[in-house]
């Protein structure tokens, strides 16, 4: 891929906006139609379901938006490695509701969709309660196969979390690294593809490398890995050799990475080549759709939603659209940037559709930074665009951040990496 300059890293990092995503003249032409009473459902209050939400009332005022989320607060998964680092506090990454509801007009009901009536245009929530719709949006992220692996389970997850949903998983992570002796061993599980966040494996490493070498120098860490590459791996692993020498061990699938069991009481993974007896384990299970997507009949036989790559309106029941983590969105990974990005367009097809135009085929940003280290960031960005094979990335469009870049560079990339987030949590909850 292609390098790319700073300023370019800024340029992209600013499309997390609404002028960069569906540009003003767009907002602006959209905002003109109001729709009366046309009711849209969305379902999750993550970075896919809140941008929806709110870009639809900004799009369409006319439009009655109600979001169902079970939580008052949102702990975003982003940041949330650093939290295991000791650079940030679980409260500098929680999300409230209160200008969806109060500055957007956006009806925010908090409870949990249970049923889905796609002939009947509305949804079951746990309380009891239905609520009608002319277009749905679910946007519930991911959900696990905890059974995929001998010995694991979700009961399993409370003595090897997974911390892949930030909240308690986060904090009990913490906790074992904290209580973990100097000298001991942390092993992590990657996941097999798909999955959230590809390079969330390989900056949590860096982020507990981080925090083990201010506080337990003599400890190792290991990454056992199903795969043979990963994302922004040259950059993951040039970044250890300088900070972290010695550290870090990555495994991969063909040196014997592949989990085959898992013996919980005597925290210990059965490798294919080996067994790793760990002090605490981060066991990150195989990924699918939301609960609540797979319930419904959203997902296809591997576990995911297919989407119309214009409007991500399911393909398998009209009306329904589905945005995020749970979507199957050609070469758009699964992110947090991704999933706004996906929200955006879908609002803007859904206001189309209301008005009876055809919705436009818009293209897609990606914007992916991680933190190796405080002041050590590194990057990968991307342009996409619908095509006749789906959404397609653009030749030439990003890149990642250069191989040989000096100190200056990644320092600068670090604070971007805070920009970034400032940047899109303001854009969705803001």
């Amino acid at each position: 891929m292609s390098k790319i300059t700073r300023r370019d890293f800024l340029k992209i990092a600013g499309a997390a906006s609404a002028a960069g995503a569906l540009g003003q003249a767009s907002l602006a032409q959209a905002a003109k139609h109001g729709m009366g009473s046309a009711r849209v459902v969305v379902v999750g209050g993550g970075f896919g379901g809140a941008t929806c939400a709110k870009y639809l009332r900004r799009l369409d005022p006319g439009i009655a938006v109600t979001l169902v989320e079970p939580s008052t607060k949102f702990i975003t998964c982003p940041f949330s490695n650093l939290v295991l680092g000791g650079l940030r506090t679980m409260d500098s990454i929680t999300q409230n509701f209160d200008a969806l509801k109060k500055k957007h007009g956006v009806n925010v009901v908090h409870d949990t969709v249970t049923t889905i009536d796609a002939a009947g245009k509305k949804v079951t929530l746990k309380s009891g309660k239905t609520l009608s719709y002319d277009r749905l949006v679910v946007s519930p992220g991911i959900d696990f196969k905890y059974d995929a692996i001998p010995g694991y389970s979700e009961k399993a997850a409370e003595v090897m979390p997974h911390a892949w949903k930030a909240g308690p998983q986060t904090l009990l992570l913490q906790k074992k690294l904290k209580a973990m002796k100097d000298g001991g061993t942390f092993v992590m599980v990657a996941p097999p593809n798909p999955f959230r966040c590809p390079p969330g494996p390989y900056e949590r490493a860096s982020m507990v490398a981080h925090y083990f070498k201010e506080h337990k120098p003599k400890s190792k860490i290991i990454i056992l890995d199903a795969k043979d590459k990963f994302s922004k791996q040259g950059l993951f692993q040039a970044g250890w050799d300088k900070l972290y020498p010695g550290m870090i061990e990555w495994v991969s699938g063909a040196k014997g990475g592949t989990v085959k069991a898992v013996d919980v009481k005597k925290m210990v993974l059965d490798a294919e080549l080996a067994k790793h007896k760990a002090d605490v384990v981060n066991f990150i299970p195989a990924q699918t759709a939301g609960k609540i997507a797979l319930a419904s009949g959203l997902a296809d036989d591997k576990g995911w939603c297919p989407v119309n790559p214009v409007t991500f309106e399911s393909k398998l029941h009209p009306g329904i659209h589905v945005v995020g983590d749970s979507s199957i969105a050609g070469a758009l990974p699964k992110s947090g940037f991704a999933a706004s990005s996906e929200a955006k367009m879908c609002a803007a097809a859904i206001v189309a559709m209301f008005k009876g135009e055809s919705p436009a085929a818009n293209s897609f940003v990606n914007t992916c930074y991680s933190l190796i280290a405080p002041k050590y960031g590194i990057s990968v960005a991307g342009v996409y665009r619908n095509t006749e094979k789906g959404i397609t990335e653009v030749e030439g469009s990003g890149g990642v951040s250069p191989k040989d870049a000096p100190d200056s560079f990644r320092e600068e990339e670090a604070k971007y990496t805070v920009g970034w987030y400032q940047s899109i949590t303001a854009d969705i909850w803001g």
